[in-house]
């Protein structure tokens, strides 16, 4: 006659348990391992700009450009350069500026930045929310505002 010992069984189903919980946790770590990771936001959809004026300066072939650009979190422009010269002015957030030949620079709300004209540069928003920028540029007239640099 066999008789059934409540301890191995005990024992024999805690066993069985914990060997199917790590299983468990074991394919859960490699399904979340799986999953790619969430892609950076990209310059064209996380970039936002408002034209707010432009105007003749009077000069023959000169202009006055004033422009709001809004980043969203974790946002850097494309390595770009202008026409003529740019002052940001920081109106929210924490910014990231890198100039050619220059070491970067960090700026928040109430800071602002000269960039030369033709100096090649690159904003990021290094805050953990939205940040936003003033950028008035002084242009030659008639060129786009904005040329891409590798």
């Amino acid at each position: 006659m066999s008789r059934i010992n409540p301890r191995h069984t005990i024992g024999r189903l805690g066993l069985v348990l914990a060997a199917a919980g790590l299983a468990t946790v074991a394919s859960l770590s490699q399904a979340q391992e799986a999953q790619p990771a969430p892609a950076m936001k990209s310059w064209q959809q996380g970039l936002h700009r408002t034209d707010l004026i432009r105007e003749d300066l009077g000069a023959a072939d000169r202009e006055v450009l004033q422009v709001r650009v809004d980043f969203d979190p974790g946002v850097t422009s494309p390595k770009h350069a202008h026409p003529g010269v740019e002052v940001a002015h920081v109106i929210s957030g924490t910014f990231e500026y890198q100039l050619e030949g220059r070491a970067p620079v960090t700026l928040k709300a109430g800071d602002s930045l000269y960039i030369p004209e033709g100096v090649a540069h690159v904003a990021k928003n290094v805050g953990q929310g939205k940040a936003s920028e003033l950028a008035t540029y002084i242009v030659k007239k008639g060129e786009s505002l904005l040329i891409l640099k590798e």
